[in-house]
């Protein structure tokens, strides 16, 4: 069942900024790239590294992961470079009124 979470106002979360979000055990990454919203499993498919922690590549709407620095595509969620090659969960995100929604499972 489809379940729509209310994140936060867009205002606070400004271009460059990124959050963690957690809903029912899932941990997701919400990023502001260059005033686009996206959300992805927080989780780099290599070693369950924390990508909210990473660096945001906001030209190139990628994450990189802390760990070992697999890049991570913020729009499809695929990985970019070794030593990831499994994609991670993305999530549809809403505006609403000014307010960011992600629509989760």
């Amino acid at each position: 069942m489809t379940e729509i979470v209310d994140i936060c106002a867009l205002r606070d979360l400004q271009p460059g900024e990124m959050r963690l979000v957690e809903q029912d055990g899932l941990e997701i990454g919400v990023f502001n790239c260059a005033g686009t919203v996206y959300a992805i499993e927080d989780r780099c498919s290599h070693d369950d590294g924390p990508l909210v922690e990473g660096i945001l590549d906001q030209q190139a709407c990628t994450i990189e992961c802390p760990r070992h620095g697999a890049l991570f595509d913020l729009k499809t969620g695929k990985p970019l470079t070794l030593p990831a090659y499994q994609p991670v969960d993305t999530f549809p995100v809403i505006i609403d009124n000014d307010m960011i929604k992600l629509e989760v499972e």
